[in-house]
């Protein structure tokens, strides 16, 4: 069976009567906004644009709320602490998700979410802040899994790809929106709004998604599928990883000899975690399943970590204001979210493997392209070009590992299996963020803590040579992807 022969199932009934007269023509399979999916597809989606308003909104209001907090030398534990539990809240939710369905994990981790903003944006003090976040990444961890889930049960095979592809679209307009409208809520009425504003969202994604997950995806994965308890050394192992990731980012950004202590104990829980929470053979790249995994760390972490200098590196080395070298990356909402939607055609969907291979290849070469601008001949718009090129090429690999992922996963395994997709996902962001982070203030790029005061101010305390050390290597590290990319169908 293929993307274009849908199941008897996956038509809809419409006529209930035996007797009644068989319809003049063929039926037509529905799509995601069909009858049978449009309140199912508008709530989940909107789930993944809250997300989505949330991080790009949030992001450019936490400098302003760090400084009126006093808080400037915990900056970077702002946004730590997010991704710390959002790990933990990863397993769990998985968990949750196959044993009870996702209605709970997605009601609980939406709620949770909210619950976090408005901490943040009522807090007083930088710790209270810090707190406010931590619950926001319960929230995000518990979400993500659960809409994974979600799609797997409720969606027949060939409407993933497309929901999928609604879910990269629906991140254009908050990269665009986001922070011109935090930025004008900043400066007219304070960062707390945005904050605050934000849970209001909460309420229609409420109301619109979750009658239809409980009819559609909520108990056990089937009808005669066990209850089984909750695995409590994968919950424990998930605690490890939080607490290692937390430990490791600590030590990259203290750079002397003592943090060489947090560094060894986060990766002596690093290390048992990965192997008991990751499917077997992922580092290695075994075929199918493990391979999927992998790419999408080593995907989302070269890209991320090697995005995350850009601006920085257009305010400190072209002296561009920092409201515009952010803009230079906006395009790449659109380009992203159309390579999502190319990979969503049923004609490519034989060639799925060799598409991935390519895009892997478009990334790497994005991002070797884009410390072009260090050279003072070269036009700055040049890096916007590059990056949308690259977040083509992401769109394409980031919503194929999420179709093979399903693909590749029995409906009671999907809540692991994605969880364990989203595990390599967010740590492998944190690992090669630390290690480029490392390497950029070795070379004379300032301290991490700096980075922000120094878009500013625009004064520039760094040198080339400090972003070529990290655009460089994650180049290389994406094009081991295009390997990976090589080995993500089973034979």
């Amino acid at each position: 069976m293929t993307a274009l022969e849908p199941r008897d199932a996956d038509v809809p009934r419409l006529i209930e009567d035996v007797d009644a007269p068989a319809p003049a023509g063929p039926v037509l399979p529905e799509g995601i906004l069909g009858r049978t999916y449009r309140a199912l597809s508008i709530g989940i989606v909107s789930v993944v644009f809250l997300i989505a308003f949330e991080a790009t909104a949030v992001g450019t209001a936490m400098p302003v709320a760090a400084r009126e907090l006093d808080g400037i030398a915990l900056y970077a534990f702002a946004f730590s602490a997010y991704f710390t539990t959002s790990l933990f809240a990863m397993v769990l939710s998985g968990q949750w998700a196959d044993r009870r369905g996702p209605l709970a994990p997605l009601a609980a981790g939406i709620s949770a979410f909210g619950a976090g903003l408005l901490l943040s944006g009522t807090a007083g003090s930088m710790w209270m802040f810090i707190a406010g976040r931590a619950v926001q990444g319960l929230g995000g961890g518990l979400v993500i899994v659960a809409l994974y889930v979600v799609i797997s049960r409720a969606y027949p095979e060939h409407l993933r790809p497309g929901i999928l592809a609604a879910f990269a679209a629906s991140w254009v307009i908050p990269s665009v929106v986001g922070p011109l409208a935090a930025g004008s809520v900043t400066e007219h009425l304070g960062w707390r709004w945005v904050f605050i504003g934000i849970p209001a969202l909460i309420v229609f994604p409420l109301a619109l998604a979750l009658p239809e997950i409980r009819r559609m995806a909520s108990g056990p994965a089937g009808p005669q599928a066990a209850v089984e308890a909750y695995d409590r050394r994968r919950i424990v192992l998930a605690l490890g990883i939080s607490l290692g990731a937390g430990l490791l980012q600590y030590a990259g950004q203290e750079r002397n000899w003592l943090s060489l202590l947090p560094a060894a104990a986060g990766a002596a829980l690093l290390v048992p975690a990965v192997r008991g929470l990751l499917p077997p053979g992922t580092t290695r790249a075994g075929r199918g399943l493990p391979a999927v995994v992998l790419l999408r760390g080593v995907a989302a972490g070269s890209f991320i970590a090697a995005e995350s200098f850009v601006p920085l590196m257009l305010v400190t080395e072209r002296g561009m204001s920092p409201t515009l070298a952010g803009l230079s990356l906006a395009a790449g909402g659109g380009t992203w979210a159309l390579g999502s939607y190319v990979q969503s055609r049923p004609r490519l969907e034989p060639h799925r493997e060799p598409l991935m291979v390519g895009a892997m290849v478009l990334v790497a070469l994005s991002i070797a392209a884009a410390p072009a601008v260090l050279i003072t001949s070269v036009p700055v718009w040049t890096v916007a070009v590059a990056w949308a090129f690259g977040c083509f090429g992401m769109g394409v690999v980031i919503a194929s590992t999420s179709v093979l992922l399903m693909k590749l996963s029995a409906p009671e395994e999907a809540g692991a299996n994605s969880a364990a997709l989203q595990i390599s996902d967010g740590l492998s962001n944190v690992l090669l963020l630390a290690a480029g982070g490392a390497a950029f203030a070795a070379l004379g790029g300032g301290a991490v803590d700096a980075a922000h005061e120094a878009a500013r101010t625009t004064a520039s305390t760094s040198h080339p040579a400090a972003f070529a050390v990290v655009f460089f290597p994650m180049a290389a590290v994406a094009l081991a992807g295009a390997w990976v990319a090589g080995r993500v169908r089973e034979r």
